[in-house]
């Protein structure tokens, strides 16, 4: 492997000293957090599958919850559905992700670290210490392994550090990450550690029968040693005992060059899925580590991203919420990237799960709503079951609606006919029969859900339940029955898409007032909040949007000056990464720039990674803290692809919110919507150059980007304009100055 060191690499003087500003490396199965802890070089490993999967006790055996909330809404007995289901998950440390381990190496006589590097090219973390020794790790992009290489010693001193399962083990976090209860509360019996020659083994066993390995080996080799690590589990029959064997059978075989060549194919090839270039270095470094996380934690056929992935907290507690999976913003968000950024491929690990688990959904359809169809819950284990939480969200009858959105883009970036008929639709389907039963129309004639929500205005109170429909749940509802009859007719089911017409006919209007979409009509915009889910009908399911009318362009402006207006004191990280892609669709490039570099800047840490708190203290929230999720960080890399390239209202645009100070920017095979990717380039405040490749086919309407009349396959269109303009598959067609 050549190491390819770029503008983008995370550079350090010194390893980091904590957890969450460690270096991370990952392949979406496990992953390692590079630090150094005391005189410790330190690795803190994980799995993606490592989980206490113990039900929630209060969910096993109910049948029509919502409907039970409903009568104590009525009847202002709220405490009850506290108790019973907001409560618990607070109370009980499992079902929960759990971390693996940790390999420490003793470095205490190696004197100072001069150098670490993250090279992002070659997703391999690189430390120089002062007296010439280097380490080099990675973990490999298609394999549950991680190579190191340690130059310039003879011996290595490792051992493997348990999590602190033991009662006698303290609490080692700082109190300002969020994190839970303490490991030592799921009840387990301590793992045993067993060392053979340079072999050393971790072995712990979990909830029922639920068992995980570490294994560590190294050898000897000219200049230094060389190491491999892997952690397995048992979790739909993995093979655990193996283990060491393994291990200690592909180091001798394989190497750390021939991995390392291996590993480097694999991101060469993501990396050559898209790339940009901007002036703004700042907002393009980080639109490059995101494109690293996101490669280092979605994989096909894995679990998806959960709220910490595969770098689960190690400071002897259970992560922030968890570790979970939240459907009411987190897993969404965190996948947002995937389709204008080219990476379908990794985005199928999600779409794939959810399939994967439609049983679970369709019965939790069934016992918690009485209803038909599907439905997920907001909050899920590893296998899809509920969780609990505050029950408005993780109870919410919409979290499936907004899951859809995922199926639906799916089909739109890749129009795979395949997925269309045997996945999209019928989500989407299931979906809509599911959102019909849970409703009931008035007496006014219009269909509405009994207890609306908007995450999460109210926290977990009684008022959090709205009698009326929230925007929120009123734009997924909407969503889900327009795209299902979009879908219908797609596949030819015109009898279908009228049923699914009518239906969202029977849906009343959104709230408004004169500060623009409210949450609902019973409480307008007016205070500070994380989750812009009040607008979500423009941002990001599209129904609203700036070309469809001058006056929903006013309203749109409207909502957005209020949202500026009432100010971000309760905002995380996250919501400034939002805010990008709002007003990105906005074609405000200069504020969409402006949210973007607060982000970067203000809400993560040196690593990159987004802990949800103001870090900088410069007034941009007044919630300070740390805990580590990753929605901000993907939500982010999305919004700055919504400034070079929209294709949501069917109109495939070009650098429609690029701020008025870029003068010099491109971009190479971003996708849009139809499956064209697109390449362009802007010198000197004037796009010179745009190639479009239509991967299947189709209908291209391309909006020109030029200052004037441009012809392109012999079709004039003014600046402005539209082009419509048929494709065949694989066809390229370019336009330039």
């Amino acid at each position: 492997m050549d190491l390819q060191s770029s503008s983008h690499d995370l550079v350090f003087e010194t390893l980091a000293d904590r957890w969450d500003e460690a270096v991370p490396l990952g392949n979406g199965e496990v992953g390692v957090l590079v630090w150094q802890r005391d005189s410790a070089l330190r690795f803190s490993l994980d799995r993606v599958d490592l989980w206490d999967l113990r039900p929630m006790p209060n969910f096993v055996g109910q049948k029509n919850v919502y409907q039970w909330i409903r009568k104590q809404w009525d009847h202002h007995t709220y405490d009850s559905v506290q108790r019973a289901f907001d409560d618990p998950y607070n109370l009980y440390p499992a079902p929960s992700k759990i971390p693996a381990g940790a390999l420490e190496f003793d470095v205490s006589d190696w004197g100072a670290v001069d150098s670490v590097r993250l090279l992002l090219k070659n997703a391999l973390c690189k430390v120089w210490w002062k007296d010439g020794k280097t380490l080099e790790t990675f973990v490999h992009a298609s394999e549950p392994y991680g190579w190191f290489r340690i130059r310039g010693v003879d011996t290595l001193s490792a051992q493997l550090m348990p999590p602190a399962y033991r009662p006698e083990d303290g609490n080692t976090d700082d109190g300002i990450s969020h994190s839970g209860l303490e490991l030592k509360t799921l009840g387990y019996e301590q793992g045993t550690v067993d060392t053979q020659g340079r072999t050393i083994i971790y072995r712990q066993e979990g909830w029922q029968g639920f068992r995980y390995a570490i294994a560590v080996s190294w050898k000897s080799v000219e200049d230094g040693v060389e190491g491999l690590w892997s952690v397995m589990s048992n979790y739909r029959g993995g093979d655990v005992d193996s283990i060491a064997r393994r291990v200690e059978d592909r180091l001798q075989r394989e190497g750390f060059d021939r991995a390392a060549g291996i590993h480097q194919r694999w991101w060469d090839s993501f990396w050559a899925c898209s790339s940009i270039q901007l002036p703004d270095t700042l907002l393009e470094k980080q639109w490059y580590l995101e494109q690293y996380k996101f490669g280092s934690t979605a994989r096909a056929d894995l679990p998806p991203i959960s709220l910490q992935a595969i770098w689960t907290a190690d400071n002897g507690k259970l992560p922030p919420w968890k570790g979970d999976f939240h459907h009411d913003l987190n897993t969404q968000l965190s996948y947002w990237p995937a389709y204008s950024g080219n990476h379908l491929a990794e985005e199928a690990g999600f779409t794939d799960w959810l399939w994967l688990h439609k049983e679970v959904f369709e019965r939790y359809a069934r016992d918690f709503f009485g209803a038909e169809g599907l439905n997920v819950p907001g909050v899920t284990t590893l296998d899809g079951e509920p969780m609990g939480g505050w029950i408005q969200y993780s109870g919410s009858p919409t979290v499936g609606a907004w899951l859809s959105q995922h199926f639906y883009w799916r089909w739109r970036y890749t129009r795979d006919r395949d997925f269309l008929a045997q996945r999209a639709y019928p989500w989407l389907a299931e979906t809509c029969l599911f959102l019909e039963q849970v409703s009931e129309v008035g007496e006014d004639g219009i269909r509405r859900l009994p207890l609306s929500s908007s995450p999460e205005i109210f926290d977990n109170r009684r008022e959090a339940w709205f009698p009326t429909m929230t925007n929120y749940d009123l734009g997924l509802v909407r969503f889900a029955y327009a795209k299902a009859a979009e879908l219908a007719r797609e596949l030819g089911r015109e009898e279908e898409a009228m049923r699914w017409d009518s239906l969202e006919s029977q849906w009343g209007d959104y709230a408004v007032d004169e500060n623009g979409l409210m949450f609902a009509a019973t409480k307008p915009y007016d205070e500070s909040h994380r989750h812009f889910s009040h607008q979500m009908a423009f941002h990001p399911l599209g129904l609203l949007d700036v070309s469809q009318s001058d006056s929903i362009r006013n309203l749109l402006e409207t909502t957005v000056n209020t949202l500026e207006r009432v100010g971000p004191s309760l905002w995380t990280g996250y919501s400034y990464s939002w805010m990008g892609g709002v007003c990105a669709r906005l074609k405000d490039g200069d504020r969409a720039a402006r949210y973007l570099r607060d982000f970067a800047q203000c809400f993560c840490l040196k690593n990159s990674f987004h802990v949800n708190g103001d870090q900088s203290r410069s007034g941009k929230s007044d919630l300070t803290y740390r805990p580590f999720t990753l929605e901000g960080n993907m939500a982010f890399a999305a919004s700055l692809q919504e400034m070079l390239l929209q294709s949501h209202s069917g109109v495939v645009e070009i650098f429609p919110a690029v701020p008025t100070a870029w003068k010099d920017v491109s971009f190479h095979t971003l996708r849009a919507e139809g499956a064209f990717l697109i390449s362009a380039r802007m010198q000197q405040g004037q796009v010179v150059n745009v190639e479009i490749t239509s991967i299947t086919g189709g209908l291209l309407r391309l909006r020109n980007p030029f200052d004037g009349p441009m012809t392109l396959r012999d079709v004039e269109a003014g600046a402005g304009e539209v082009w419509e303009l048929p494709t065949e598959a694989g066809e390229t067609l370019t336009v330039s100055l």
